[in-house]
């Protein structure tokens, strides 16, 4: 639990000098920062209210538009919400008014020394006035704009935040359909990038009507000053405003068209993370960079045209005062007027006060306006997706009791196909492919019925096919927001097998879960579902197969102790392949394409002619024993058997979880901290992004382009005082013409650094082992490709040219003060002293801040993440309010770090603004009271530059700051492009092309472990696989199956060696290697992209490969029924497709690879039995796989034995070693082996029909001619 201090209550009282933030910079000077060192969140800012009170005003808008016949407008509730009070800050926006009242003071004090007269002492009294007035100014100006700055930006934050929690509160209830039209890439890039724009354009929304204001204003005062001639300057103004605003609305499209990329891009990134460990396993890394690269090459070119048009409204702000001036003097002049000193410095001024203003600030706010109505276009169509519609789930105590689903001519579409079906109670089986989850999802009502009637009394609580757990404990994903009964949590630990591997945790049940559950096997995972749905007490329980991955002994624990012990009371719905547990099923329903084709008890079916037998295994060894008029399978655990509860299958994204059924002290990976940088930033690091956009060629001409505007800036002043129009005329052009030549060539440094550390990134990415992502959660990767690239590609450049302009610009004026007046260094360096220390002590702290800024960001996205991939768990537990309190508290932890940015940053500028107040105060007395022997144009320009220099000195250090600040997103960019690498992809030295021939693997004394600490899964093991031999590998959980796999993938380096027909693998490429060897994973992976992409994303098929390849896997049919057939654009992670037709996507890929060693992950688990149906009733994937690769070696990995009793060999492992190794006919007549003992749990009838396989398989060996190398 994090110690929270509470905000002291002078907050809102003290913002003029916010000394309460001041020991937060001493406790930064001394350490790191923490989350703990951060203060709570204020009340007015917190997630929940904000969201709420947004949300109430968006209904209202929707009610009204939809009685009004019209679109509802979300600007239209962000007004009504937020209007009123941000209209009332434009109050303090009344400095820039001051701004303009400044230069008259200045004029006026001039004007004394021009008229100097020492002996009359009312026009000193007045002078004395004047300065009074400049020095007041000075300060109102400092306390206003602090006071602007900090409400305007909590404003933005307050819209931003209630955004979020709207965005999220509807992601959860989003539809089916409706998730088909949004993507887990859109919903990030709407959290992350779309809502920053509520910051940016509540800073500069009051300029729109301030800047015009102020034009008028300025407009009159020049007239008093220098009559008629001020037109020409204003003609110029009135020019540039229209061109932005043009420029504005470009802004505004360009946005759009970037958004649309940027969604495309974080939603292939999302997949790439999550698939990762496939795409290195299929060597798929270059299509998918080449994908990536592609999307971000468009991306990019948007933001370079962006960027270009920045980098002339920026120029045109540093080119339009220079013209303006000069025009206004020139035609002065030409109309016979003579420059006085006064008359040009405070026309000067008053140029000088609207420049910021009207050339800045106005074309920015157009920009942001326009930016921002397509963010809330964007965010308004995906809050008016279509919900799912939730039917009242209060019961009263009757309808708990009896509890029932009725169903009733039921016809559902998901896209047009029907699904019908009766009566549900009780325990009801479901044997069957598509059509059972769909029935799931109807009853759990993500699927809308268009006829029909379905009833559901009682509480539904519900396991998903694909086990679904958060990060967080696993307690608290099997409590799931239940208070902790502990003889309740044991009795569902026991009955989930759970209770061994709890004691095989360091933690036990306190062990942390990464991002997809990455550190638990996949059995692991389906029994944390299983336990958590138990635990809920709910009345009916809708179990979609939760048996498919453990292994037969865990299976039937499950069903017996779990499913028809602790449950037996309940109705429950399993659907199930494990077709042997139908006869405890109180009604047995078939379903065949959507239709009820047979439903009955076991019984009646067996006798009613259906051809239910076909699904069946007849087991008439064993009846079955009625306990309490439910039909249970008998007892076959031995007492002695049941310490084998936890003997579940690994699988690959096991990899992390490294459990010996042998030891009792394991490690287990847990989600490590986000890295953290201290210290400043180096030049090094600025180096390292300058140098990724240009060569040291170009940066040096950027210099050199530089280099003219200090001395423009110097002489320009110098010609001021010389009135010499025809020099100032030359001077002006050149200024103008470098000005625009230097802005482009810096955004367009800027912006190719942003795309190659991007594309640096990724490459890194996808380069690092396969361990980084089990202990990196999705949301931290997802938010360096989305916020950090976000700054990098935006707001970094911007910040980057404005500074370097201002800092050549001091140089320069600094330069003309000097040679005027040498004495004004003498105030001038120690300011800069103090101003230099002031940064240094304000970015100690600061820089922390916005560090933990960025990692307080990442949960956020990692929440969104995870709830999306679990919304069906969520809704049928009724947990939305909870996911969403978790998300407030996500988004509060990020607000109580971006509040004390916001306050850091205020304290900072205004103790810098205090300086120069107290300094412009100082000068304009001073000079009053040295005021014999000083000229008025000298005292004209130390004034002036007292005022200007300080306000761009302290905007420049501001600037400064700030640019170190965002520096923090370049320098996590840059730490994720310094990633540890895995081995090269390719090498020199290449195998023959047609290697491997023959496909003998060799394993010689190989250990293996996931990284340099952790512990060793693979124990110096020998063993030979023939070629063409197919070899069954069986063992506990933790046994080492998968890390076997792993070692062979090279997905960490194996010590020891491994061959592939002679040829060592650790000494060639990972491509040549992984590219050779096919896998059918344990999870699917499909990815967005067109059907033909997924099968052949190198297009090295004909198109008639690929339909060969789909046919042999029988999705030929699936397929052209298609819209598009292989043309057709998958949904994001190949959802449109069920779990077992993306496993068959799968296997056709390693069809078409026609590899000579094919490696299944108990690839079966999945697939329907009826699905895959053949002499032993047992695989389509075991017909292809003896059909397709008869001529391979085959590896399979296997939790249920009849998938690979019919191997040529069986390699039992047990805790990182071989136990025993041998054809499975042999180990079955040993009766002291552990195959044996494994077969005797799964009851007599299951046991014979396993031995008969054997010895057939024995038999049809021992007939056949022997080519087999003899083994090791």
């Amino acid at each position: 639990k994090r110690i929270t201090h509470s905000l002291p209550s002078e907050v809102h009282h003290n913002l003029f000098n916010l000394y309460w933030v001041t020991p937060l910079f001493s406790i930064g000077n001394k350490r790191r920062l923490e989350e703990d060192d951060m203060y709570q969140v204020l009340p007015d800012d917190a997630s929940q209210g904000l969201g709420e009170e947004l949300q109430r005003h968006w209904d209202k808008e929707v009610r009204k538009a939809a009685k009004e016949l019209r679109m509802p407008k979300l600007t239209k509730a962000i007004v009504k919400c937020y209007g009123k009070p941000y209209a009332v800050l434009g109050i303090f926006s009344f400095t820039e008014v001051i701004k303009v009242i400044q230069p008259v003071f200045l004029g006026k004090l001039i004007q004394y020394f021009e008229k100097y007269d020492p002996n009359n002492m009312d026009e000193l009294y007045e002078a004395f006035g004047y300065a009074a007035g400049v020095s007041l100014s000075t300060v109102a100006l400092t306390v206003l704009q602090s006071l602007y700055f900090y409400h305007v930006l909590r404003t933005g934050m307050k819209i931003r935040v209630a955004m979020c929690h709207m965005i999220y509160k509807k992601a959860l209830c989003l539809s089916s359909t409706a998730m088909g039209k949004t993507t887990t890439g859109q919903i990030v890039n709407l959290l992350s990038n779309d809502v920053n724009k509520f910051d940016e354009v509540t800073t500069n929304l009051h300029y729109l009507w301030i800047a015009p204001l102020q034009a008028v204003v300025v407009i009159i005062l020049l007239w008093y000053e220098i009559g008629p001639s001020c037109l020409a300057g204003v003609a110029v103004l009135l020019f540039l405003m229209p061109l932005q605003t043009m420029f504005g609305k470009l802004f505004g499209s360009l946005r759009s068209k970037t958004a649309v990329l940027t969604d495309s891009r974080i939603r292939t990134m999302n997949e790439v993370v999550s698939g990762i460990r496939i795409i290195k396993m299929y060597a798929w890394e270059k299509p998918f960079s080449a994908l990536v690269n592609e999307v971000r090459r468009k991306e990019i070119s948007k933001i370079m045209s962006s960027s270009f048009l920045r980098g002339l409204n920026m120029a045109s702000f540093f080119a339009a005062s220079k013209i303006i001036v000069f025009i206004t003097f020139a035609v002065y002049v030409l109309l016979g007027n003579t420059i006085s000193a006064s008359r040009v410095f405070v026309a000067v001024s008053l140029y000088g006060a609207i420049k910021i203003t009207v050339t800045l600030f106005f074309p920015l706010a157009i920009e942001k306006v326009f930016e921002t109505i397509i963010s809330i276009r964007r965010i308004k169509n995906f809050l008016l997706l279509d919900e799912i519609e939730r039917p009242n789930m209060r019961f009263t105590l009757e309808e708990k009791k009896d509890a029932s689903v009725e169903i009733k001519d039921l016809i559902c579409y998901w896209d047009k196909v029907n699904i019908l079906a009766g009566h549900i109670s009780q325990l009801t089986c479901l044997p069957s492919h598509l059509p059972q989850s769909s029935l799931v999802s109807a009853i759990l009502g993500e699927l809308p019925h268009d006829k029909g009637v379905l009833k559901v009394k009682g509480q539904l609580t519900y396991t998903s096919q694909q086990p679904w757990v958060f990060p967080g404990t696993i307690r608290s994903n099997i409590l799931f927001g239940k208070e902790l009964h502990p003889q309740k949590y044991e009795k569902v630990l026991r009955a989930c097998a759970l209770k061994r591997d709890m004691e095989l945790l360091p933690d036990g049940d306190l062990t942390l879960i990464g991002d997809r559950g990455a550190t638990l096997s996949g059995g692991q995972k389906a029994r944390v579902n299983l336990a958590r749905a138990v635990y809920q007490d709910a009345d009916i329980y809708l179990l979609d197969d939760p048996l498919s991955a453990v292994d037969a002994e865990v299976g039937r624990h499950l069903f017996e102790q779990c499913i028809c012990g602790i449950l037996k009371n309940k109705p429950r719905i399993l659907v199930t392949h494990q077709l042997q547990y139908l006869q405890s099923a109180d009604q047995i329903l078939v379903l065949k394409e959507g239709h009820v084709v047979a439903r009955g008890t076991y019984s009646e079916l067996q006798h009613s002619g259906v051809d239910f037998t076909s699904l069946l295994k007849r087991d008439e060894e064993e009846e079955p024993q009625t306990y309490n008029n439910h039909s249970v399978v008998k007892h076959a655990f031995s007492q002695d058997s049941v310490h084998s509860q936890n003997s579940v299958v690994s699988h690959t994204s096991s990899m992390v979880l490294s459990v010996h059924v042998s030891s009792q002290e394991e490690p287990v990976q847990t989600i490590a901290e986000e890295s953290r940088s201290e210290g400043n930033i180096g030049a090094s690091l600025y180096f390292k992004y300058l140098n990724a956009g240009a060569s040291i060629l170009v940066m040096l001409g950027t210099v050199l382009l530089s280099c003219p505007l200090t001395w423009e800036e110097a002489l320009e002043n110098r010609v001021m005082t010389d009135k010499s129009p025809s020099l100032c005329s030359g001077l002006t052009l050149a200024s103008v013409i470098f000005g625009f030549a230097r802005s482009l060539l810096m955004f367009n440094v800027l912006v190719k650094a942003a795309q190659s550390l991007h594309n640096r990134m990724f490459i890194s990415i996808l380069r690092t082992p396969v361990r980084f992502f089990d202990i990196n959660p999705i949301g931290r990767i997802l938010n360096r490709f989305s916020k950090d690239i976000c700054q990098l590609d935006s707001m970094l450049p911007i910040t980057f040219v404005d500074f370097s302009q201002l800092i050549l610009q001091n140089i320069g004026v600094v330069a003309v003060a000097a040679a005027v007046m040498p004495w004004i260094l003498i105030p001038v360096v120690p300011l800069l002293i103090v101003f230099l220390f002031l940064r240094r002590y304000f970015l100690q702290t600061s820089r922390d801040v916005k560090r933990l800024e960025s990692t307080t960001r990442s949960p956020v996205f990692s929440h969104l993440s995870s709830s999306l991939q679990g919304l069906w768990t969520i809704r049928a537990f009724r947990a939305e309010e909870r996911f969403q309190n978790t998300f407030d508290a996500h988004q509060d932890l990020h607000t109580e770090s971006w509040f004390l940015f916001l306050v850091t940053s205020r304290w900072f500028a205004l103790r810098l603004d205090g300086i120069c107040a107290a300094f412009v105060t100082v000068t304009a007395f001073g000079c009053l009271f040295l005021r014999d022997g000083l000229e008025a144009g000298a005292v004209g320009l130390v004034l002036s530059y007292a005022v200007t220099l300080l306000g761009n000195f302290q905007w420049t250090i501001r600037q400064s700051a700030e640019m170190e600040n965002m520096m923090t997103s370049v320098e996590r960019v840059v730490e994720y492009t310094e990633l540890e690498s895995e081995a090269p992809w390719e090498t020199q030295k290449h195998p023959p092309p047609e290697w491997p021939s023959q496909g003998l693997i060799t394993f010689d004394r190989v250990s293996f472990s996931y990284s340099s600490d952790g512990p060793v899964v693979l124990k110096d093991m020998k063993a030979m696989f023939r070629p063409k031999e197919k070899v069954g590998i069986v063992g506990r959980t933790g046994a080492g199956k998968s890390s076997l796999i792993s070692a062979l993938f090279r997905l960490a380096e194996p010590e020891g060696r491994i061959y592939i027909d002679g040829v060592l693998t650790s000494e060639i490429g990972l491509h040549d290697l992984r590219q050779k060897m096919s896998i059918i994973p344990q999870e699917p992976v499909l990815f967005t992209g067109t059907m033909r992409k997924n099968l052949d994303p190198f297009h090295q098929h004909t198109d008639e490969d690929l339909w060969n390849a789909l046919q042999e896997v029988q999705l030929k049919s699936v397929v052209e029924e298609l819209p598009n057939k292989m043309e057709t654009v998958l949904a994001e992670s190949g959802s449109n497709f069920s779990v077992g037709q993306r496993q068959l996507v799968c296997l056709a890929r390693a069809v078409l690879r026609k590899n000579r060693i094919l490696i299944i992950d108990e690839a079966t688990a999945n697939v329907d039995p009826r699905y895959r149906a053949l002499i032993s009733r047992d695989e389509l994937i075991q017909k292809t796989i003896r059909d397709k690769f008869r001529e391979c070696t085959v590896l399979t990995i296997a939790h249920r034995l009849n998938t690979i009793i019919d191997s040529d060999r069986i390699l039992v492992l047990g805790a990182g070693m071989i136990q025993e190794f041998d054809e499975p006919y042999v180990l079955l007549q040993n009766h002291e082996s552990a195959l044996y003992r494994t077969v005797q749990q799964m009851g007599k009838a299951e046991a014979a029909s396993l031995l008969e396989s054997a010895k057939q398989v024995s038999t049809d060996t021992a007939s056949q001619p022997s080519t087999h190398i003899l083994s090791t």
